[in-house]
């Protein structure tokens, strides 16, 4: 891996202290604000039943809805597709945008998901920013066949239209974050995993750019969130000495892929859980200051409750729109690995919603 023998920066060590917790009443509030109690069903499958299809990001662009997501074929290993929609609810597939390249640290996975989303609760456009002219995804590459197989390294990669399903550009720098680099924390020494990055416009940590991404550590395959900043999109640095958000330390346990909203003054990370509750699910951490994290410890905000997703509900993308509130996740059931969507309205046909049309 290029990056690996290259320089480099030293982690940044954030302020002393605790920072502010937020409360629980706060911590009540937003969970009322973000919940969807309502399973509209499978919105995206694969094309055969063993192709897997993981991993949904959406965005808005031009008028239309388009999501990322990843599918795996014959185990080969993870490609990045794009899919459309007007509504939210039906989807139309329109091909893929990240492939193998079949050499190199990224010759068998190729794992993305949007960067720079619009992350503005209420009145957001849900749009992707660009940097330096150009959109953005990362991606988690890896040089071996299968199902996510260690190690796995972070990649970024541009384009100059989301919307078309057109190989994007990987960096030549890539990979931008490895396990092989000196800097590696304890709870990413073994592989990293699905990331998201913002673009902080306050520079609150003084980076205009912040990634969450997880990792996990040599020690019990135990998984946790950690963070990294940069000022132009390319050279990343890990910010503070270890994971900021963490569940049942000691076991094989996963808090993974982040996905961040702001809510009021209130920064939200909605991520999934696996291993220190039953099933997987999907929950929330909150924080002041994108540092430290206040984990809700209240109901799941979705979890196995139908055929379809009776296995796995987890790695969430959540949006509101409409004031209707859409929590996209991959689900694993009857129906093999596919996307679900929930909704906080019944927007089945019959349901208490105004949209009754279903895929």
């Amino acid at each position: 891996m290029a990056s690996a023998a290259s320089p480099r920066p030293d982690v940044i060590q954030p302020p002393p202290g605790p920072g502010r917790e937020v409360s629980a009443e706060t911590m009540r509030r937003i969970h009322d604000e973000v919940k969807t109690p309502h399973k509209y069903g499978v919105v995206l499958k694969g094309e055969t039943a063993t192709e897997l299809v993981d991993c949904p990001s959406v965005f808005r662009h031009q008028g239309r809805w388009y999501m990322m997501y990843v599918a795996i074929r014959d185990d080969a290993g993870y490609e990045t597709f794009l899919a459309r929609s007007d509504d939210l609810l039906r989807w139309e597939k329109l091909g893929k945008i990240l492939s193998f390249r079949r050499e190199g640290w990224d010759a068998w996975q190729a794992d993305g998901g949007v960067s720079l989303p619009d992350w503005r609760w209420e009145g957001g456009t849900h749009a992707l920013g660009t940097h330096d002219g150009k959109y953005w995804l990362s991606y988690i590459g890896g040089a071996k066949q299968g199902y996510e197989p260690d190690p796995l390294a972070i990649g970024l990669a541009t384009t100059d239209d989301p919307a078309r399903a057109a190989e994007w550009t990987r960096l030549p720098s890539n990979p931008v974050l490895s396990t092989a680099q000196p800097d590696a924390r304890p709870f990413e020494s073994n592989t990293l995993y699905k990331s998201t990055i913002i673009r902080d416009e306050a520079e609150s940590l003084g980076w205009p750019f912040v990634m969450f991404y997880n990792g996990k550590s040599a020690v019990h395959s135990h998984e946790a969130i950690g963070m990294a900043v940069s000022r132009d999109m390319v050279n990343w640095t890990r910010y503070g000495a270890d994971f900021v958000v963490d569940n049942a330390p000691g076991k094989p346990a996963i808090s993974g892929d982040p996905q961040i909203m702001k809510i009021g003054d209130v920064w939200v990370m909605f991520y999934f859980g696996f291993r220190w509750r039953p099933h997987a699910f999907d929950t929330f951490a909150c924080s002041y200051d994108l540092v430290n994290w206040t984990k809700w410890d209240g109901p799941n905000l979705v979890e196995p409750s139908e055929p379809f997703d009776e296995k796995f509900a987890h790695k969430p993308w959540v949006l509101k729109h409409d004031g209707v509130v859409y929590h996209f996740y991959c689900a694993v059931g009857d129906q093999g690995r596919v996307i679900a969507l929930a909704t906080s309205k019944d927007l089945r046909a019959g349901g208490d919603g105004e949209i009754t049309a279903k895929p």
